[in-house]
């Protein structure tokens, strides 16, 4: 073998190696994925000489082999493409690399930003994070060109020399260190291949088996793919989970490159969706399962893949967060997003309401935390309500535009009038509205007030009175509506909302029952009676009690006695124990309204007021009647949740009291 040049690697670090070793060590493997990319990388480039007609040879099938000797602890990374001559080898590898490997190790070894290890740019020399040694085998694609050998051992020294290597391409040699054996062994090899060049666009061989699944969908034209292939995609990224509700595929390369597909998942209660589960490419080569700094914060439930090479990777996360363009690729996904579900919500309703209490947790995270997703998707904000509605004649959609070319202009939010989405359709799912169509259609009951539930079961008794006085209730029942709530309030200064078990509406409320006088000597009313009853009964100095007749079409059609919360005080408390990370424990001011309409309450009244009274001051009727308001009172406090332990022993004593006395009496 002719010794064609014997030098030293032109950098002014002695020690580049060891610091190399030392910052690079925490993500060693992705040498694997350097080298192959850069393998990839050579192979097109031998693609566009042929096409330039600068090559006239046979190019040949691209392929990276990997070949494995595990006596020797050698891994071999072989390509079939441009290769190199001495001149480039000295240029490329004793110069460019090593010069930038030290600048890149200074820019940022006192940063403590382990965040930019890992990314690209680390190139052929993270090699050495691995080897003891490492040998590279070239012949250029150039006529008349020789073969060279360049070795190096893990010094400034290296050597360069005739090679017997005959085939075009490169062949790097790594010698492990002992102890990365690991990567003399075929499953690590394979697991590596799988995890960060599974969808490069060329076959990479173990031997003589392909291990890698080469196709990238989202590199795909959407028109090419089916609902299948973006649900096989899927079910291959995420194994083992049910299939998503819906896809967006991004594909533009003006002003900036960008592609992927992005799933919207089935939320599951214990879902962190402050992580991120998006997996981040550069040109089909894997770079992290964390795209924090690409993606606006509320998309990061989503799924799926983006891959862009307009994406700064070796600089750290606080430069992703300031760049320009980066931010302008958050944009455009987001906008993305949005123009999806305004499509679904225009072009099939029931699929969109079908996945509603899903995606409704992406879309109203994305209005709080995004003004320009807010404006752009505030028209598509539906709830569930209790509202029958009847099948809607509204005027005809307008016939589908024909698919737009992908946006061109600078600003990702801009707006074309085919964006807007169309009156919606007859929905044969439960009913659900817009914010804006549930207060045109109660202006004349009761304008600008908005009535709704956070928990259907709980609250039913609540729901059901409204709902049976005509008075329309939505469900704002997921977990981010305690957040929502507040936001829409904001959004619509001149809107009051109101928990069903705030207060309750005048319209409930018959004023002319509550006024009948029953005692003409003291000239109190039968609810100013019943007001007292309970007082000195509960004795409870703090609960404020309220005697209302509500309204309703049967006698028991409303309960005898309900818990209302006031809706700034519960608020106030529900923010606390969110600060403090606590349950939310239960108001501590509350009202009891008792319903004096309820046969239960008038013949309690009656019951306080008969009987012979004892020695001890109290009748047997009236010390049932007192039982009885406890009993009351309890079953309030139960629909609300209010009992803590001690509450419900005692609820359950008094139940067998009552009981008990309402069985002695009956058997009389």
């Amino acid at each position: 073998m002719t010794m064609l040049e014997q030098g030293t690697i032109s950098i002014h670090t002695e020690n580049i190696f060891p610091i190399i070793k030392k910052w690079l060590y925490s993500d060693h493997e992705i040498f694997l994925r350097e080298l192959i990319s850069n393998a990839v990388d050579a192979m097109q480039k031998m693609k566009m000489v042929s096409m330039a007609g600068e090559y006239s040879g046979e190019v040949g099938e691209p392929e990276v082999v990997i070949t494995i000797d595990q006596d020797n602890k050698q891994l071999t990374i072989t390509d079939n493409g441009i290769g190199m001559t001495a001149d480039e080898v000295k240029q490329y590898i004793t110069q460019v690399a090593f010069s930038s490997a030290e600048e890149f190790v200074e820019k940022y070894k006192d940063s403590g930003d382990q965040a930019i290890i890992g990314h690209f740019g680390l190139g052929f020399y993270s090699s050495f994070m691995v080897a003891q040694k490492v040998e590279i085998d070239t012949l250029s694609y150039k006529e008349g060109a020789e073969a060279v050998h360049w070795s190096c051992d893990g010094n400034t020294d290296y050597q360069l020399e005739a090679s017997e290597w005959n085939q075009r391409g490169t062949k790097i040699t790594l010698t492990l260190m002992e102890e990365e054996g690991e990567y003399a062994e075929e499953a690590r090899i394979k697991s590596l291949v799988k995890t960060y060049c599974d969808f490069l666009p060329v076959p990479i061989k173990l031997g003589d088996e392909q291990i890698n699944k080469q196709k990238a969908p989202w590199k795909e034209s959407p028109s090419s793919l089916t609902d299948e292939d973006y649900l096989e995609f899927y079910r291959y990224l995420y194994p083992f989970q049910e299939d998503p509700l819906l896809w967006v595929h991004l594909n533009t390369d003006y002003p900036f490159i960008v592609n992927g597909i992005l799933y919207f998942p089935k939320l599951k209660p214990d879902i962190d969706v402050t992580k991120g589960q998006i997996k981040l490419f550069c040109n089909q080569v894997f770079v992290s399962d964390n795209c924090e700094e690409v993606i606006p914060q509320f998309l990061m439930p989503l799924q799926g893949v983006i891959d862009s090479s307009d994406i700064p990777l070796n600089v750290s996360r606080s430069f992703l967060q300031n760049d320009r363009t980066v931010k302008r690729i958050a944009d455009y996904i987001a906008k993305k997003v949005g123009d999806r579900l305004k499509a679904l919500y225009r072009d099939d309703r029931d699929a969109y309401i079908r996945c509603w209490q899903d995606v409704g947790t992406f879309v109203k995270f994305g209005a709080i935390n995004n003004d320009k997703f807010k404006t752009q998707i505030e028209d598509i904000l539906i709830y569930r309500t209790t509202a029958e509605l009847a099948a809607a004649t509204v005027e005809t959609p307008a016939e589908p535009a024909a698919e737009k070319a992908e946006d061109t202009t600078d600003d990702a939010w801009a707006d074309s009038p085919a964006d807007a989405p169309d009156a919606p359709t007859t929905s044969a799912e439960p009913p659900h509205t817009t914010l804006k169509e549930y207060l045109e259609r109660n202006k004349e009951r009761h304008e600008n007030q908005v009535y709704y539930s956070t928990d259907e079961v709980n609250q039913a008794t609540y729901v059901s009175l409204l709902n049976n006085q005509g008075l329309e209730v939505l469900f704002l029942d997921t977990f981010i509506d305690t957040h929502f709530v507040p936001f829409l309030e904001r959004e619509y200064t001149d809107v009051k909302f109101a928990r069903v078990d705030a207060d309750l509406d005048e319209t409930l409320i018959d004023k002319d029952q509550a006024a009948e006088i029953v005692d003409p000597t003291t000239n109190q009313t039968r609810s100013e009676i019943i007001k007292v009853l309970f007082e000195q009964s509960l004795g409870q100095p703090n609960l404020t009690i309220r005697t209302e007749a509500l309204k309703s079409d049967t006698p028991q059609g409303a309960p005898p006695a309900m818990v209302l919360l006031p809706e700034s005080a519960r608020r106030m408390q529900e923010m606390m124990a969110m600060m403090q990370q606590q349950t939310m424990q239960f108001p501590t001011e509350y009202t009891l309204l008792v319903n004096t309409s309820h046969p239960l309450i008038q013949n309690l009244l009656t019951l306080s007021q008969g009987g012979v009274v004892q020695s001890d001051g109290q009748s047997p009727s009236g010390e049932l009647a007192n039982q009885i308001c406890h009993h009351v009172y309890d079953l309030a406090l139960m629909a609300q949740k209010g009992f803590d332990a001690e509450g419900m022993q005692a609820f359950t004593e008094r139940s067998n009291q009552v009981l008990t006395r309402l069985t002695e009496l009956a058997a009389k």
